[in-house]
């Protein structure tokens, strides 16, 4: 039976509740709700209308935040006539909802344990099969249900396996793995275990590292932890996008080290974070973005420092490999990629432009813990399509350096394209690999490098072993001399009128990782064939926060471009075989061996696939439908192998049916 209150009852009511509710609202939370609230919903956590707001909180400051309130985005949010006052109450009650969703949760728990222990914390995900709790000594406990009577539920502990904890897994750079689980005999049964999608996120470029059973991944200033086993959030890091930043539109991923994990950040910072909490424990400026530096490349953990490096190629920066200590975030050692006037180089820098030559270091190198000694991939020297202001050689641009790991001292370098003109980084993996070469065992660095060459070199002193092309589109040299420098062919430099060039600008190969087994000898990695137009132009003043080019590039007109996933013998430089991927050419995807005689790689149409080591027969593929930009990785967990990638913006798990 419905029951009424008298009018007049009603309207006393009505009277006395809504003038002191609106009294009470503030002016930032009315305001969200009748400009933001119906499309992103009361909380900010989004609805059928609009997206959840946090993720574009954090990647903008006030100013920022302010300007698209008023802006909008074309054909997606309209703008706001807001006055000064107001918009200051509505990004207060913004910071608030932000505040409040990052905001560690309160709720405790007392669990039984399966052994018949206890466990007392904080509650920080919760699933029907899994639960994430934080105890008082700031440790995470990752646990899995085992269901029981009512109100008498027991939980586990999820037991630590293999862990990835760097970009490459194993500091050497091979990206291989020796797991067992998941061979050509079961391969076609694996599935997609868990997805978790990075908020706002597409095309990014990181390899996930995993310690402890806690997986890393991490967006342009942002750093996100997750359970390995389910996906399921522990802790997310973020800090807004810096203004004025030049070329940091990606990140790649994290170093980790005893209870930290180490970021760079877009404004070339290196942080430091608890593993287990995700709290800022120092922040350290290894240079100045006002003078184009930024960072993208995952650092580097060696013993108790973290290496870093920096971008601006493109943006006459001067590049640098700097080492922190883990525990401070003070610089140990500096080497400096273009030599200062009177060091040993200096003289291969002839004219103005060695001021700002580029050289950067935005790739993560790999270290040898037997010889203590790390090698650092370096990128194109500045105004790379106008070599007119810096005649030479160009040291230590296109090289790969070998430096001692406690003094960052050089040992060695050696230099693949001297006097770059077309843009063709060294930014591309140098695998360490202790195998058989042509009949006695040496100390291998292998390299396939963006202009289209492949190159065995010892490691132990640089000297040359092996180089061979592995493209057929290949115009800028007509082979190589004993010692591996280039034979230059004539009239391939960039010219006003434009040059047709091979490989193009992107190069044969490029920073997308590739992989060694060592068990059939053989080098993975996707190769292109293609070209470019290269057009030099007069470009003599650098200025901070432009481009600093001396020309452009652009693909060549009709040309078919074509995509392989190649694999190389080491010790001959042959092609043992090499799968053709159909598409546009324009996938990204690097790859991982297996000791079961598997490779995972990003394919060009955007599955995840799987090729037989010795052979290239497909075995196995998963629709991701996404550009690929990043590469696998491998890991074990509570007992179960797990291969995972990101693809677009997803992080995606795969893994055998249980």
């Amino acid at each position: 039976m419905r029951s009424f209150l008298p009018a007049t009852a009603a309207v006393a009511a009505l009277s006395l509740v809504t003038p002191l509710a609106a009294q009470d609202i503030p002016a930032g939370q009315r305001s969200f709700e009748n400009r933001c609230g119906r499309c992103h919903g009361a909380e900010g956590n989004g609805s059928e209308m609009g997206p959840s707001i946090f993720n574009g909180l954090a990647q903008r400051t006030d100013q920022q935040l302010g300007m698209l309130v008023r802006t909008g985005i074309p054909g997606r949010m309209p703008g706001n006539q807001i006055n000064d006052e107001d918009l200051t109450q509505l990004t207060r009650h913004l910071r608030s909802l932000q505040a409040r969703s990052q905001a560690i949760p309160s709720r405790r728990v007392k669990l039984s344990m399966s052994d018949g222990s206890t466990l007392e914390g904080v509650q920080l995900g919760l699933g029907f099969q899994d639960m994430q709790v934080r105890t008082a000594d700031g440790k995470v406990h990752l646990l899995r249900r085992i269901p029981g009577e009512k109100d008498h539920d027991t939980f586990r502990e999820a037991k630590s396996g293999t862990d990835w904890p760097g970009f490459n897994g194993d500091p050497r750079g091979n990206r291989y793995t020796t797991l067992d689980q998941i061979t050509k005999a079961n391969v076609r049964q694996l599935t997609a275990k868990w997805v978790f999608n990075i908020p706002n996120a597409n095309r990014l470029q990181g390899t996930p590292v995993v310690v402890g059973g806690i997986m890393y991944v991490t967006n342009v200033n942002q750093c996100i932890a997750l359970d390995a086993g389910t996906g399921r959030q522990i802790w997310r890091w973020s800090r807004p996008v810096t203004p004025g930043t030049v070329g940091a539109g990606s990140n790649r991923g994290v170093a980790s080290l005893g209870d930290r994990v180490f970021i760079a950040t877009d404004n070339a910072h290196l942080v430091a974070l608890n593993r287990f909490t995700g709290e800022q424990e120092w922040d350290t400026e290894t240079a100045d973005f006002h003078q184009n530096y930024f960072a993208t490349g995952a650092p580097v953990a060696v013993g108790n420092l973290v290496l870093t490096g920096v971008g601006g190629g493109e943006h006459g920066t001067r590049g640098f490999v700097a080492a922190y200590n883990a525990d401070t975030g003070k610089e140990a050692w500096r080497f400096w990629t273009i030599p200062a006037a009177g060091e040993p180089g200096a003289d291969t820098w002839q004219g103005k432009d060695r001021e700002h030559g580029g050289a950067p270091t935005w790739l993560s190198g790999t270290y040898d813990p037997e010889l203590d000694t790390v090698y650092w991939p370096i990128g194109n020297p500045a105004k790379e399509y106008n070599g007119d202001d810096r005649r030479g050689d160009n040291l230590y641009s296109d090289c790969v350096v070998a430096l001692d790991a406690k003094t960052g001292k050089l040992k060695w370098y050696f230099q693949f394209t001297p006097h770059d003109l077309w843009d063709w980084d060294a930014t591309e993996t140098p695998v360490l690999v202790n195998a058989q070469f042509q009949g006695q065992p040496r100390k291998l660095l292998i390299q396939a490098n963006r202009n289209g060459f492949f190159y065995v070199l010892d490691r132990t002193d640089g000297k040359v072993l092996l180089v061979k092309q592995f493209v057929r589109k290949l115009t800028w040299a007509a082979g190589m001399t004993a010692d591996g420098r280039p034979v230059k062919t004539p009239g391939q430099e960039p010219s006003p009128e434009g040059t047709f060039v091979c490989p193009s600008q992107d190069g044969a190969t490029n920073f997308y990782s590739p992989s060694f087994n060592p068990a059939t000898g053989l080098f993975y990695f996707h190769a292109f064939e293609s070209c470019s137009i290269y057009n030099k132009r007069d470009q003599s003043t650098w200025v901070a926060g432009q481009t600093y080019l001396g020309g452009v590039q652009r693909g060549a007109p009709g040309e078919v471009r074509e995509h392989y996933l190649k694999a190389m013998d080491i010790s001959t430089g042959k092609l043992a075989w090499e799968l053709e991927q159909p598409g546009p050419s324009q996938s990204w995807g690097g790859t991982l061996a297996t000791g079961t005689g598997l490779v995972f790689f990003g394919e060009e149409n955007g599955a995840m696939m799987v090729a037989d080591a010795s052979t290239g027969k497909p075995l196995w593929r998963f629709e991701t439908n996404t550009l690929w930009k990043a590469s696998p990785m491998a890991y074990s967990f509570d007992g179960k192998e797990y291969i995972a990638a990101i693809a677009g913006g997803n992080v995606i798990a795969f893994g055998l049916p249980d």
